[in-house]
């Protein structure tokens, strides 16, 4: 049975996604880009400030009407 699972979560389509990710060493906080609502963000988990990247992500579309970073 995990077999399957497995072989289903390789037929997702992906792409290079702009992300956010934690600049505290100890942390492994990140977020997509599409889903941050300031321009500098900072991490929930600790409190630290975020870089710009990019990560092999699943496709995914955030619909949101209020998505200006302030």
């Amino acid at each position: 049975m995990y077999y399957s699972r497995k072989r289903l979560m390789d037929d997702v389509p992906q792409e290079l996604t702009p992300i956010w990710s934690c600049t505290n060493e100890k942390c492994n906080g990140w977020t997509r880009d599409n889903f941050v609502f300031l321009a500098q963000p900072v991490c929930v988990q600790c409190s630290s400030l975020m870089e710009k990247g990019e990560k092999m992500l699943a496709i995914l579309e955030n619909t949101s009407f209020n998505q200006s970073k302030q």
